[in-house]
């Protein structure tokens, strides 16, 4: 169980912001008196992790990346999305899957890919991504330039 302070401290929050977020429901927590206590699992639940990070050897990180493309029509960033899906799919044995969510803006012309997991993973998705936008494979018809 943790205090208010620590979870602020962990998260790198005001104490007043975890003490929002408990009143909001958006993190679960228990009084003891008159201070609330936050378990492991509930902070977890909040972040995101299946289990929090620790420092040192055995630890795990977690790589959050914004790629954005510029010059990408609607039927390119279809294409673009399925193709990073179908990469992050691919079994890879970790214990956390990789997260990806894409956004296509029509009106500007861009797509941003947002992607969440282990260094590792991610890295190999982002390779994927620069081979497929560096390559000259006609997939991807893009203004000169942008990247």
């Amino acid at each position: 169980m943790y205090s208010v302070e620590q979870v602020a401290e962990q998260l790198g929050l005001h104490v007043r912001t975890v003490r929002g977020y408990i009143r909001s429901g958006r993190l679960k927590a228990v009084r003891i008196g008159k201070q609330y206590r936050i378990a492991r699992s509930d902070l977890a639940e909040l972040t995101g992790r299946t289990r929090p990070a620790t420092a040192g050897p055995g630890g795990s990180a977690e790589v959050s990346s914004i790629v954005q493309v510029d010059g990408v029509d609607r039927a390119a960033a279809d294409r673009l999305g399925t193709l990073v899906l179908a990469g992050a799919n691919t079994s890879r044995g970790s214990a956390h899957p990789l997260r990806i969510q894409t956004v296509h803006d029509e009106e500007r012309n861009r797509m941003k890919i947002v992607v969440l997991g282990s260094p590792g993973d991610t890295a190999e998705v982002l390779q994927l991504l620069e081979a497929v936008l560096d390559g000259d494979n006609g997939l991807f018809s893009r203004e000169a330039g942008d990247a």
